[in-house]
């Protein structure tokens, strides 16, 4: 895999965390302040592709560690971010801890927490659903099953109205077709990627053409209907794809490239400076909802990358963002630097 490659899988990663923690952001703020904003049509505009793309890059590399060892797959795609989940899981239900002791009283937040590990808990569901994405592949791979026939039931589940009011049942439901063409589609992705370094006109007027039809499509209201949201969620994989290679092309936006390369760091640590920042600027009350919801989009997603500097800085803190050694399986952690790079 070439440098300039992972460089713009690194900016489609880092593009789309900056949409979701700006969904999560507008969203509050215009949850607690009882209005919206302008930022609120950024957040309906990017909705049919946010975490459709999110979940293909995910599943990108997929082929490169599919046959594996159960053991160290299992380290890798399941141990990994469920350490994370757990742990910031706990550390986001200590924060709000108190609200839901009013709420609840101290048995039913106690109750809350433990169902927390069945029902994936407030912002944290991407990193819950991840390792069962990895778990059904890996069976799917072992077990001979054609993609053709996955890739089919995946798309029916998608588009079928699947509510059953259990997050891992309707994101599942949702979003494993994304993440399976990801893995099967690997070699068309990257090779759309090259097409797109070469024909720089080509890519705008196609992306000028799918922002138009996206942006008319939720417009109207028929962005979420069955079938055309598969088709928008694909077209979008597809428009942040050919994206991220013209800004690596032009080297722009750099930022965005190292955002990615991070982004489980935002993605596990944005809530909190994200709803520090929503409730003293809604105190303050001197900015409008648009402006208020992208000032606390920028301050939640830089952050967490402060934090992260400082770690790296004092190398205090490294458990937040990297696994000690005790949350490894057993005779795995000294293999960790050949399948660092899968990860």
């Amino acid at each position: 895999m070439s440098a300039q490659r992972i460089d713009w899988v690194d900016t489609a990663k880092g593009i789309c965390i900056i949409f979701v923690v700006m969904m999560h952001s507008v969203l509050g703020v215009e949850a607690a302040a009882g209005e919206t904003g302008w930022m609120h049509a950024v957040v309906a505009f990017a909705a049919p592709f946010r975490m459709p793309d999110f979940f293909l890059i995910s599943g990108l590399f997929l082929s490169n560690v599919i046959a594996r060892d159960w053991k160290l797959y299992l380290d890798r795609k399941v141990v990994h971010f469920a350490y994370f989940y757990v742990l910031w899981m706990t550390i986001q239900f200590a924060v709000k801890a108190p609200v839901f002791a009013g709420e609840m009283g101290a048995a039913g937040t106690l109750e809350f927490y433990f169902l927390s590990f069945i029902q994936p808990f407030g912002t944290l569901w991407f990193i819950y659903m991840l390792p069962i994405f990895f778990l059904v592949c890996k069976i799917a791979y072992d077990r001979g099953i054609p993609w053709q026939l996955m890739l089919g039931v995946a798309a029916l589940l998608q588009i079928a109205p699947i509510h059953t009011g259990w997050l891992l049942v309707d994101e599942f439901a949702s979003r494993f077709v994304y993440f399976y063409c990801g893995y099967i589609f690997a070699p068309q992705i990257f090779r759309l990627a090259d097409w797109a370094r070469e024909r720089i006109g080509v890519s705008l007027v196609c992306l000028l053409v799918w922002g138009l039809v996206n942006g008319g499509l939720v417009y109207l209201g028929w962005s979420a209907l069955p079938g055309v949201a598969l088709a928008l969620g694909a077209a979008g994989a597809g428009a942040i794809i050919l994206t991220s290679v013209l800004i690596v092309k032009m080297g722009q936006l750099d930022f965005l490239r190292h955002f990615g390369e991070n982004s489980i760091v935002i993605y596990l640590a944005f809530f909190f400076p994200m709803g520090v920042t929503r409730v003293i600027l809604l105190k303050l009350g001197i900015l409008d909802i648009g402006t208020a919801s992208l000032i606390v989009t920028i301050v939640a997603s830089v952050s967490p990358m402060i934090l992260f500097w400082l770690i790296r800085w004092t190398n205090i803190g490294w458990f937040l963002f990297k696994r000690p050694q005790w949350a490894y399986l057993s005779g795995t952690f000294g293999r960790k630097r050949q399948a660092q790079a899968a990860e």
